[in-house]
């Protein structure tokens, strides 16, 4: 008689997962691992690393994901090696050499750190930078890499990004070593494309490491490996409010949080035994004793409204 093999039921699992992305491996490829390993029933990710890319990728699991569209709009760093003199169709080392360009044939080890800092200097604050084609976003419903991977160059328009900061940390002539805290929408491989032009002797990545996500640090990552030999995976990970640690915190009565659990608006103002977070207005954390409710927004004349709120008390 053929033995049936019964599938064990996913778990309720929620909180934070710090992972160290390893080369070679998709975000979505990293978060099916991550989530098989803690059986988890519900997981998604806060935006992707390109598979050449490493470093910090925060995974969201079961309540955590109704707080991953934070991350999705939070500041990044990057640690980048930038190769002068050598440009590919894809702005990295997946992609093949273009062909010598007359505008780019600059020897790399004819520029000198002074011009290097003069560039880096163009490109700090606002700017504005077109996304490559080699890239996620869609144009009639079909993402830019496929009409790439066809031959096609589609036009597109330039997007407004913020680079807060742009520091020259190595350079030893053809790598050119950088960190950068980038806004949302922001492409490291076009960064290192732009500096390349600007230097007239083209460039693409050669290493990309992410190392800040929002207020996430690195040093709390754990690789793949670690999460797949450790004798109780659960307990690396963070707790869901890991994920809203820059908004002011708001301490509920019992009554209180009961009320705003149901969604009703709280005027606060009056509640002596509740501390509010004036003056300010935005959102905040929301807790009774020790347990995260979820957030809301705090308004004027202290009113605090529900936003988000979690399914159990972490």
């Amino acid at each position: 008689m053929t033995e049936v093999k019964v599938k064990r039921p996913r778990d309720l699992v929620d909180g934070v997962l710090l992972l160290d992305k390893p080369v070679g491996l998709s975000s979505n490829d990293a978060l099916i691992k991550a989530k098989r390993v803690l059986n988890a029933k519900k997981a998604g990710h806060t935006g992707t690393l390109d598979p050449f890319a490493t470093g910090l990728l925060p995974l969201c699991f079961g309540e955590a994901t109704k707080f991953s569209q934070d991350l999705l709009e939070a500041d990044k760093t990057y640690v980048t090696t930038v190769h002068l003199g050598v440009r590919t169709d894809t702005g990295d080392t997946e992609g093949q050499a273009v062909a010598a360009d007359p505008a780019f044939d600059r020897d790399p080890a004819a520029i000198t750190v002074e011009e290097i800092e003069a560039v880096l200097a163009r490109f700090r604050g606002p700017i504005a930078q077109v996304p490559p084609m080699y890239s996620a976003l869609k144009r009639d419903g079909k993402p830019l890499y496929e009409y790439a991977r066809a031959g096609i160059t589609l036009e597109r328009e330039a997007r407004n990004v913020v680079i807060h900061k742009l520091e020259l940390l190595s350079y030893e002539a053809p790598f050119l070593k950088l960190e950068a805290t980038v806004s949302k929408g922001t492409y490291i491989r076009v960064l290192g494309e732009d500096i390349g032009a600007a230097l007239a002797c083209g460039a693409h990545l050669n290493a990309l490491r992410r190392t800040g996500v929002g207020t996430l640090k690195a040093s709390n990552m754990v690789t793949l490996e670690a999460l797949q030999a450790h004798a109780a995976p659960l307990s690396l990970l963070a707790p869901v409010d890991a994920l809203l640690s820059s908004f002011p915190s708001i301490v509920l009565t019992a009554e209180l949080a009961k009320r705003f659990l149901q969604g009703q608006r709280l005027p606060l103002g009056k509640e002596p035994e509740v501390v509010t977070p004036a003056p300010y207005e935005g959102r905040v954390r929301v807790y009774a004793d020790d347990r995260l409710l979820g957030t809301g927004l705090f308004e004027q004349w202290a009113i605090l409204k529900p936003e988000r709120l979690i399914a159990a008390a972490q």
